[in-house]
């Protein structure tokens, strides 16, 4: 089972009304709370910890939850107000966000509020986003991460649960960009798989191109660590115990995009999900995945985070949909040479003399017709404008 602790809000959407201008869509929302709806929606047992109102917008973030089959046995009631967030959507940028969240209910979840042990099956927490910018909720989740981090069971590698964490990070929401860079230098240390966006390092480390960063995000202690690119898809890097580094890469669907809200949160929805349903979710089995495993699990959530780039609002989609979904058949990159965590290359998989093979290449390509050697090119797959996800 897989909890997702964090902020769970609710989103006003701006949405025209004919003859009287421009009105707000109350939506349910939040990063964590999005991506226990994407678990849920693909079969897979969650649950959400938190703390919500009792307000008629704490009962609407409730009742998403049980409609989506996600658990709430977790979640603290309180008669303080639930978070707003303000959308505004423009064509061909990323949302732009206002938030009302001062003495709200979910970032006033508190330490006296954590279950003093998690359901024995927890087998994954996930955590991030702007829960990690507010208190007391960042403090409480921190004290939780690293409780968790060192639970025994039998059936884990070192006992503990994999830690996945989603910094999502809401510049505007960070008063002091050192003290936080800090912080999350130490929740990252201690997660076990790190999901990046290209956006994020921006902010976190704006003179590493986002490889680079990863490759220092992996150093730090996760044992994989991905960024997701918007129209180029995603990138991770396993780090495995003998030390060396499994590069993959995986590409997004070409869909047209309506917005990109939640489309981060579906993606991690989903590549958690995928790990459950084909029995890898533990310490172990997730540094054990070979580069096979590992593409098919990004390009499902690539899948995930487009389809939902290609709706209005946070709604990811079903298994169903997801392996339903036509996509062109996907190209076997050229394999790089691995690197470690510290950036430096090791010796790469032995392959077949090279010389032979170029020059039986050559020799085939001459008797080519031209036109068939111009069709034989692959087309790279994009999407209409940034997933930002």
């Amino acid at each position: 089972m897989i909890i997702c602790c964090g902020e769970a809000l609710i989103d006003m959407i701006r949405a025209p009304i004919p003859g009287s201008g421009d009105a707000f869509l109350p939506l349910p929302g939040g990063s964590p709370y999005n991506t226990a709806v994407a678990i849920g929606r693909l079969g897979i047992p969650v649950k959400f910890l938190g703390r919500f109102s009792t307000d008629f917008f704490g009962e609407t973030l409730v009742k998403r939850l049980k409609a989506n089959r996600v658990g709430d046995e977790l979640i603290v009631r309180s008669g303080q107000n639930t978070s707003l967030a303000f959308v505004k959507l423009e064509k061909g940028k990323d949302p732009k966000y206002v938030f009302y969240i001062e003495e709200t209910a979910d970032r006033s979840l508190r330490t006296e509020d954590l279950p003093p042990k998690l359901p024995e099956d927890t087998r994954c927490i996930h955590f991030g986003s702007i829960s990690m910018t507010m208190e007391p909720i960042a403090s409480t989740i921190e004290t939780l991460v690293l409780r968790e981090g060192t639970r025994k069971s039998a059936d884990q590698m070192d006992g503990a649960p994999i830690l996945s964490f989603d910094p999502n990070i809401r510049t505007f929401m960070i008063k002091d960009r050192d003290a936080y860079i800090t912080r999350f230098e130490k929740w990252i240390a201690n997660s076990t798989i790190a999901k990046i966006s290209a956006s994020d390092f921006e902010f976190l480390y704006p003179k590493v191109e986002p490889e680079k960063a990863l490759q220092k995000i992996l150093a730090m202690g996760p044992r994989l660590a991905i960024c997701t690119l918007g129209t180029k898809g995603a990138l991770a890097l396993l780090r495995r115990n003998d030390g060396s580094v499994t590069r993959v890469s995986a590409p997004v669907v070409n869909l047209p995009v309506v917005d990109t809200i939640g489309a981060g949160d579906a993606f991690q929805g989903a590549f958690l999900s995928w790990l459950e349903m084909k029995g890898k979710m533990s310490r172990s089995a997730l540094i054990n995945l070979n580069e096979t495993e590992l593409s098919d699990a990004l390009f499902f959530a690539n899948k995930a985070a487009s389809i939902v780039c290609s709706r209005r609002g946070a709604e990811p989609p079903t298994r169903k949909e997801i392996e339903g979904l036509k996509t062109p058949e996907r190209k076997t990159a050229a394999k790089k040479p691995a690197v470690k965590a510290s950036g430096t290359q090791e010796t790469a998989a032995k392959k077949p003399p090279e010389k032979a093979a170029e020059a039986t290449k050559a020799k085939t390509e001459a008797k080519k017709p031209a036109a068939e050697k111009s069709a034989a090119k692959p087309k790279a797959d994009s999407v209409k404008k940034k997933s930002g996800f």
